[in-house]
């Protein structure tokens, strides 16, 4: 789809990692156009890269997670992850596991190659944000609705509540920094906490004010994947940048100034979704009105490019890639690629090749076509010798810097880059010599898997290929358990009419006063009792009361 796959600035394939090199471009390094889509069959609503950008997890309203190889622009796995809606993703550092929430409260991590739950956690509320921790992937932060950000510990499916600074106003984003050494959370009054991840200390606090005293809410915290600057998006519609490092030194109660202070002074356009760039050099923001993406540069301040997508779509999603200018952005259900544009340079390929307008009559020099040159100097020849003497290492490979954070030497050996597709074999009985099916299956998930289900069972203790994942209620005080997801319950964009047709069974149980309710059963009364009386029997046959929510349909 679209053009070659690695249009977005040197090289394709396989050979896109070895040009990471060269990707220090001569030119802008932001995107400039349009390059082709990402269709996942069903909508898609929300989609972030791996640490390295090769592979695209796209969540579903279906409930599905794509995970697009992004070289070759193909689907590379589909796993089947919740009933709802996805609405977060966060890929782990070492690329192996997924972590997803969707809009039945549900957060759940997944084995990227087996394509298999690990665990599940439920929560009271609507999830706005799942995030591993950048070093340590037994920990994730999610910030469910009306709550304080809670951090889960995989391990033991333990949690933590961090703490807020105003009790009473429980609008809290939560973010890791890029090593995750602290937290940053921001509050609907304008308050930025700053606590220690591994004690859940207070470190630094300030309050992001509009000019006078008047404080504006925090609709998210992003920050760079290079340097130490993050970005707030307030509902002032002025994305203010920082640097963490003066955030630090202000400590409590400080009044740092930010760096820059980003915005639309012509449209006031409030701001959807904000990201850096790879480099941390660049920022774009998505517009929350319409499907358009306004990049700016972060050293100037200076509004260098704004992307338009097709009319009367509204955006739900962005995301740069983290070493090339490359942006994904998700409207209408569609991925959107947007790259640079790709002039054809034949001066490239030779370094005194010289493109010409017209024909040019070339002089021979005298001894051009000798075997050997007599004009050639003594200095040349003896550097020439030199260099035929020196022995070219062929062997070791370097790491390229682009895959390496900055107190890193060496690339992570055991990421997970790309993933391998198996040919799908339509009927297995045709080949007469090999095994019965049933065995092939079994040694292919005992072999190809071996690692993998061993770093699970080290964790998750033994288990056997398909047992039914741990799920965990995570019970939080006084959060309301009959929030809506704001997914849902956006207007216009045909996604809630499109769920509620789908699988409605899972949204029973809670939604007493969801304004889908009434929708959901128009003319179809006589369905209400009937699902009761399913989750009495489902009750019955367990012996044990159900949790309300979606957990019926994970039964049924």
């Amino acid at each position: 789809m679209g053009r070659e796959p690695g249009a977005g600035g040197g090289g394709s394939g396989i050979g896109g990692a070895m040009n990471l090199e060269l990707l220090e471009s001569f030119g802008q390094n932001y995107p400039e156009e349009a390059d082709g889509t990402l269709d996942c069959i069903s909508m898609a609503l929300t989609c972030t890269f791996n640490r390295w950008g090769t592979l695209l997890a796209v969540g579903c309203n279906d409930g599905r997670i794509v995970i697009w190889d992004f070289l070759t622009r193909g689907i590379a796995k589909i796993i089947s992850a919740h009933i709802h809606p996805v609405c977060s993703l966060c890929w782990s550092r070492d690329g192996h596991k997924l972590v997803s929430a969707s809009t039945d409260n549900i957060v759940s991590q997944w084995d990227v190659l087996s394509g298999d739950c690990d665990q599940r956690f439920r929560f009271p509320s609507p999830i706005l944000k799942v995030q591993y921790h950048p070093r340590d992937q037994n920990r994730v932060l999610v910030c469910p609705m009306k709550s304080a950000p809670v951090m889960l510990t995989l391990s033991d499916s333990k949690h933590v509540v961090l703490p807020v600074d105003d009790d009473s106003d429980l609008n809290v984003v939560a973010s890791f920094d890029r090593r995750g050494e602290y937290i940053y959370t921001g509050n609907a009054k304008g308050k930025i906490l700053v606590l220690k991840t591994d004690t859940q200390d207070l470190v630094a606090s300030f309050r992001v004010t509009t000019g006078t005293s008047n404080t504006t809410a925090i609709k998210s915290i992003e920050f760079a994947r290079k340097g130490s600057c993050f970005l707030i998006n307030t509902a002032d519609r002025i994305i203010r940048v920082y640097d963490g490092r003066e955030i630090l030194t202000c400590g409590r109660d400080g009044e740092p100034e930010p760096m820059q202070k980003l915005q639309d002074l012509v449209n006031r356009t409030p701001w959807k979704k904000c990201c850096f760039s790879g480099d941390g050099e660049y920022i774009v923001a998505g517009s929350a009105r319409q499907h358009a993406l306004y990049i700016w540069e972060k050293s100037i301040g200076n509004l260098v490019k704004i992307l338009h997508g097709t009319r009367g779509e509204l955006l739900l999603d962005v995301a740069w890639h983290p070493v090339r200018p490359i942006i994904a952005s998700i409207s209408s259900g569609v991925v959107s690629i947007w790259a640079q544009n790709q002039v054809e340079n034949w001066s490239a390929f030779a370094p005194d090749f010289k493109e010409l307008d017209e024909n040019v009559e070339y002089e021979e020099r005298e001894s051009e076509f000798d075997i050997e040159d007599e004009d050639k100097s003594e200095p040349e020849q003896t550097g020439a010798d030199a260099a035929e003497d020196e022995e070219v290492d062929v062997t070791s490979v370097d790491p390229i810097a682009a895959f390496c954070s900055s107190d890193e030497e060496l690339e992570d050996s055991k990421a997970l880059l790309y993933l391998p597709i198996a040919p799908e074999v339509e009927d297995p009985e045709e080949n007469p010599y090999g095994p019965p099916p049933d065995a092939v299956q079994s040694s292919l998930t005992d072999e190809g898997l071996g690692s993998e289900k061993k770093r699970q069972s080290s964790s998750d203790g033994p288990q056997a290929p398909k047992k039914k994942p741990k799920t965990t209620n995570i019970e939080l005080q006084g959060v309301p358990n009959d929030e809506v997801h704001p997914l849902l319950g956006v207007k216009g964009d045909g996604k809630s009419k499109k769920k509620q047709a789908g699988r409605p069974k899972g949204s029973k149980g809670k939604d007493k006063d969801s304004p889908f309710k009434p929708k959901l059963y128009k003319g179809d009364r006589g369905s209400l009792p009937l699902e009761g009386a399913a989750k009495g029997k489902v009750q019955a046959e367990l012996g044990q009361p159900l949790p309300a929510g979606g957990a019926i349909s994970e039964l049924l």
